[in-house]
């Protein structure tokens, strides 16, 4: 199959590719790079006029006119490919707002791919319309709403989340969901909101390349290394706030036996060969079950705290920790950590069953087997 992936979130359309070109598919990635992540994409967009005094024109130019002249720019990149974006037979959409625009050029850009591509599907991996609704609908569900609703985000830095309530984005929603097959969903995050949408195609968990990432057991032999990496933009998001008061009790508790590496907004490369050396990876505390990073932590052997609840431990028919499910609790992350730092075989052995999960339920060329199955079986509208 000829297959296209628009837009790239922390890794999943590159993994997939990998695994779609293991089982001899072709496959073209376009899109963002994800921010400072810098992801590879083999068709690049760029977000221009979007930062700094040429941001302060856009804004002032869009009150006056109601023009977005970076909604403008990736439109003209977009035509830029436009003889390469055609006669795909499945073409995939990150997000329902892949390409970060207004509707009247969001949907210019869509109904390309719609008219000149055999089947078009959409991921649920992040936040849409749909699991935006949820979430307001259903305040107690473990998401990333808790921390706005506390007051710790403002509105115009929750705006990415806030934007999928808007009218204009709830017509590309509509738009979206009368031209494609279905929605997969990534994790048990996104296939809980998802459960009563007709166009609904289930949940496929995250492709992780297990080949690419080498599993070393753990060693302790003297201090225990726990690794932060913080991405300063969903500093509350990810509950970074509460690891971060964890840490310091822990670094006063254990003032000889742990050593803490805190990182912040580095590129991927840089963030992955800055936790080697950890035993322990704090990754985020909202949520039902874990993203790319945690993921990939664990398949490296790492004990990662990271979301983990009841439901994924059922989905998956766990009976041993494969990771530390972590909570918006200070005193529980603390007893928690306390625990592995007092019992190190604890943290040798959740190792060990962290890379064979990720190998069982999470290798990509499984994954991206699974992929071609559900876009064989189903028919184009």
């Amino acid at each position: 199959m000829n297959i296209l992936l628009v837009g790239e979130y922390s890794r999943l359309h590159n993994s997939l590719k990998e695994g779609l070109e293991q089982l001899g598919h072709r496959v073209v990635i376009m899109g963002f790079n994800d921010g400072f992540k810098k992801f590879p994409v083999d068709l690049p967009l760029h977000q221009k006029w979007n930062s700094g005094f040429l941001k302060k024109i856009k804004m002032l130019l869009y009150k006056l006119t109601g023009f977005n002249i970076t909604s403008w720019f990736t439109y003209r990149q977009f035509k830029s490919y436009s003889n390469q974006l055609s006669n795909f037979d499945v073409v995939q959409l990150i997000n329902e707002n892949s390409f970060y625009c207004g509707y009247f050029y969001e949907k210019k850009m869509l109904q390309f791919l719609f008219e000149n591509n055999k089947k078009v599907f959409l991921m649920c991996c992040g936040t849409d319309y749909t699991t935006v609704k949820y979430y307001f609908d259903n305040p107690s569900f473990m998401s990333l709403l808790p921390p706005y609703l506390e007051g710790k985000i403002s509105p115009e830095n929750f705006d990415g989340v806030l934007k999928f309530r808007k009218k204009s984005f709830k017509k590309t929603h509509d738009y979206i969901y009368q031209n494609i097959q279905g929605v997969i969903a990534s994790d048990i995050d996104y296939h809980i909101p998802m459960q009563k949408q007709v166009q609904y195609l289930g949940m496929i968990p995250n492709p992780i390349n297990t080949d690419k990432i080498s599993y070393v057991e753990n060693e302790i032999s003297s201090k225990i290394v726990i690794f932060h990496g913080i991405n300063t933009e969903s500093y509350y998001k990810k509950g970074n706030d509460y690891f971060e008061k964890a840490l310091a009790v822990i670094e006063k508790k254990y003032p000889t036996q742990v050593e803490i590496i805190t990182t912040r907004s580095v590129p991927y490369i840089q963030y992955i060969e800055m936790y080697d050396k950890a035993h322990i990876l704090l990754d985020m505390v909202y949520g039902y079950d874990q993203g790319f990073h945690a993921l990939e932590a664990m398949a490296k052997g790492k004990v990662v705290f990271t979301c983990a609840e009841k439901e994924f431990y059922d989905y998956y028919g766990l009976r041993e920790l494969v990771n530390i499910n972590a909570r918006p609790d200070v005193n529980y992350l603390v007893d928690q950590l306390s625990r592995l730092i007092e019992n190190p075989n604890e943290i040798i052995e959740i190792g060990k069953r962290a890379r064979k999960f990720v190998e069982k339920e999470h290798h990509h060329i499984a994954v991206a087997s699974k992929y071609c199955s559900l876009w064989a079986t189903s028919k184009p509208q």
